[in-house]
């Protein structure tokens, strides 16, 4: 098992993620967050709205209402210790004051200790307004603390590997075929049309973690969000056999200039190539 303790201090290592919908935490970091918890870090999420803009919502109050429930669920089936879910409106997180996002993401790094702080990568994994906004406000933040304090936390974006939302549909399409009578396979994920689109754009990754282990964990943590996951989502037809195989795999990107720079436990959690320096 890899050492965990920082550098910097010999309390217990903290790590934050930083999303905007409830199911991103699940989708893009389940297996690493899970894998945390497993090593004692003190591993907590920061989610800025309650996704309550869903196009099948029926009242945005109710959907609120249940997406924080799934939540929840999610967040104890991976073992978090903290989660912070803020109201901040669906889908227009690109127009809302930037100095109070970057505030109630800073407070929330603060208050969780965190020496690593984990969102979306600038692609947003396809390009999702949110998604961008909450990467360009994280980032804000901690060069604001690396500004006013010599122990800001690393920082490290994550993607999804190219082609990895395409496996799963694929997946979906030969379980469909090879039904009596044959199905329409699902094609969409988590809402998305275009199961091509997930990391199309994404920057080359300086850290690729194998995370079959914890992939059950990540698939039962995706199945709490099941108002998202319906007949058409291709993440329906995963099993928990199939999760290692096609959930297993998660790419981060070590921020360059922003924040810590020295070695963090992360970089210790793979021997897969990982760059001696965080890349643009």
């Amino acid at each position: 098992m890899p050492d965990v303790t920082t550098a910097r201090t010999a309390r217990r290592p903290s790590l934050l993620a930083v999303f905007a919908h409830p199911d991103d935490e699940s989708l893009t970091c389940g297996g690493l967050l899970s894998w945390c918890v497993a090593l004692g870090v003190r591993t907590s999420l920061l989610c800025l709205t309650h996704g309550e803009h869903a196009e099948h919502a029926r009242t945005k109050s109710l959907l609120a209402t249940v997406r924080a429930r799934e939540l929840r669920a999610a967040a104890a089936v991976l073992g978090l210790d903290d989660v912070t879910l803020l109201t901040h409106e669906d889908g227009m997180l690109p127009w809302t004051d930037p100095a109070r996002l970057e505030r109630d993401i800073l407070e929330t790094i603060e208050r969780t200790a965190a020496d690593i702080v984990i969102t979306f990568d600038e692609d947003g994994l396809y390009w999702h307004p949110d998604h961008i906004a909450v990467h360009e406000r994280t980032v804000a933040a901690i060069a604001a603390m690396a500004t006013s304090q010599a122990d800001a936390p690393a920082l490290y974006y994550v993607s999804l590997p190219a082609g990895a939302m395409r496996a799963v549909a694929d997946h979906a399409a030969e379980l469909s075929a090879a039904r009596e009578p044959v199905t329409t396979a699902p094609t969409h994920i988590l809402g998305v049309a275009d199961p091509d689109a997930f990391g199309a754009d994404a920057p080359p990754p300086s850290l690729v973690l194998d995370t079959s282990d914890f992939a059950r964990q990540k698939l039962r943590a995706l199945r709490c969000h099941n108002s998202q996951i319906r007949e058409n989502d291709a993440l329906a037809l995963v099993t928990l056999e199939t999760a290692p195989r096609l959930l297993g795999v998660e790419h981060y990107r070590r921020a360059k200039g922003r924040g810590s720079t020295g070695e963090t436990f992360l970089d210790r959690l793979t021997s897969s190539p990982v760059l001696p320096r965080p890349v643009d």
